[in-house]
């Protein structure tokens, strides 16, 4: 078990000293240290992943614009099988059908987030009783224990790591009255040793980031400015 007290950056410099380099081609191990940031989409054998697919590029270009993080300009899509996501420094999940992992999907989502691994999870059907909320949190209940979701403070870190947050900011698509027709006043996650390793929303920001990056001079606000956030607490906490 790793200390406590170690940053996410310090845990990925571990874990790629490791068994997980020792498995990763040499060029990919070459590459590996020219970033501090690589998204990371994770896929699984059940459900739908591949969701959102312009979500990555748009996140991405606001940690090049607002921060001075080196920042990979790829999205990087891994199966939560393949033990090279235990390197990653933050982990997207998401989709709108059933999530049941398989048993190795399972061991390296524990591993991964019990060892200080961050993955940020979010229900596209922005649905408090779907399937893939009620799928996905009944994995979690059976990995981490019943009790390890709570709801977040509006308070807590994540909304004061880099911007200053309120609490969530709420997405058009749960104003509009899609999904449940319930705007998501909390988010949910998972802490172990007293820092987030799953950060879960039912608010659908993957869809709400999801958009030609040309319209972004149509926004009143840059709504990705959020998941600045989310990257920042990971790489710092």
């Amino acid at each position: 078990m790793l200390h406590s007290r170690l940053t996410r950056a310090q845990f990925l410099h571990l874990i790629l000293g490791g068994v997980v380099t020792a498995a990763l081609p040499r060029q990919a191990r070459a590459q590996s240290g020219n970033y501090d940031f690589r998204f990371t989409r994770l896929k699984y054998d059940s459900g739908d992943w591949d969701v959102d697919a312009r979500m990555p590029s748009n996140l991405i270009t606001s940690l090049i614009d607002y921060t001075s993080l080196r920042v990979d300009p790829k999205e990087h899509v891994l199966a939560l099988s393949d033990p090279r996501m235990l390197a990653a420094p933050f982990c997207y999940l998401a989709g709108h059908k059933l999530v049941d992992f398989n048993p190795a999907e399972k061991r390296n989502f524990e591993r991964y987030v019990r060892n200080g691994g961050f993955v940020f999870v979010d229900d596209c059907n922005h649905d408090i009783d779907g399937l893939f909320a009620k799928s996905f949190e009944a994995q979690m209940a059976a990995i981490f224990g019943s009790k390890a979701m709570k709801k977040l403070p509006n308070t807590h870190a994540i909304y004061s790591s880099f911007f200053k947050f309120d609490g969530p900011p709420a997405t058009s698509f749960e104003l509009n009255g899609w999904g449940d027709d319930l705007v998501h006043e909390y988010l949910q996650g998972i802490e172990i040793n007293g820092r987030l390793g799953v950060l879960y929303s039912n608010k659908d920001y993957g869809c709400e980031w999801d958009y030609d990056w040309r319209n972004k001079r149509f926004l009143a606000e840059d709504n990705t400015k959020f998941g600045v956030n989310l990257v920042i607490y990971a790489l710092t906490t």
